[in-house]
């Protein structure tokens, strides 16, 4: 497999627990190509330190932040502030846990590039995927 074609999701909470190891992990295999997503940003006290220092492509906003965004203010304003920042930072930009149009609906509006979750599409065998393609 080309290492273009890989991306490996780390939690925020293992790359801050083995933060040199991690990153030199990670600085190793972006040469070869690879890339990394930074899965449930948000979830850790220090997220926006670490961003910095973590050779990432991808953040993947913690669920937690995301499930409530279209009746709660104060987890609207935590996507937007991770979304912001994470796009300054020329991130790309997932949200977890999108289970309802309005959320979907909010998220494109601010610019997020990719959303997962029910909302999106229950779980299923890949063949079953398939076959509903075009």
């Amino acid at each position: 497999m080309p290492p273009g074609k890989l991306c490996f999701e780390i939690t925020e909470t293992a790359a801050v627990r083995n933060l040199l190891d991690v990153t030199s992990f990670m600085e190793k295999l972006s040469k070869r190509g690879c890339t990394f997503a930074l899965d449930d940003f948000g979830a850790g006290l220090s997220s926006f330190g670490y961003l910095r220092c973590l050779p990432v492509d991808c953040l993947k906003i913690d669920g937690l932040f995301v499930r409530d965004i279209a009746n709660d203010e104060t987890d609207l304003a935590m996507v937007r502030a991770i979304n912001e920042i994470g796009q300054t930072l020329n991130k790309t930009i997932v949200a977890e846990f999108v289970e309802t149009d309005e959320a979907l609906e909010l998220l494109r509006g601010m610019g997020v590039h990719y959303a997962q979750g029910y909302g999106m599409h229950r779980p299923c065998r890949f063949k079953a995927l398939l076959a509903e393609a075009p």
